[in-house]
């Protein structure tokens, strides 16, 4: 139920802006919940237009690569990814966040 929390956040920030008509946001792929889980579970909860993104990721790693992540697996909250290159542990430049970016 990890996506039901994070489902509430966000209506929860939409809300303080005021009356809410439309929302647009924007999903890491590294993110544990897809672009798809986060509009349909939206859905569920409200009746505005719901319009999700996804943002590529964008990675850097100790082997000097620099740009989008290798996804190995992704399930039910969760996304196991790594450097193409060398295989190890990269750090997350982007795609991996939510971002709430805009508001009608």
């Amino acid at each position: 139920m990890h996506e039901q929390r994070i489902v509430h956040k966000i209506i929860e920030e939409a809300e303080k802006q005021g009356k809410v008509s439309s929302l647009v946001l924007e999903v890491g792929e590294l993110n544990e919940i897809t672009p798809e889980e986060l509009g349909e579970h939206l859905k569920e909860h409200v009746s505005w237009k719901i319009n999700v993104k996804e943002r590529k990721s964008k990675i850097e790693c100790k082997c000097s690569y620099r740009g989008r992540a290798e996804i190995l697996d992704r399930g039910h909250d969760y996304c196991l990814f790594r450097c193409p290159k060398c295989h190890n542990k990269p750090r997350v430049i982007e795609g991996g966040e939510i971002k709430i970016i805009q508001i009608k």
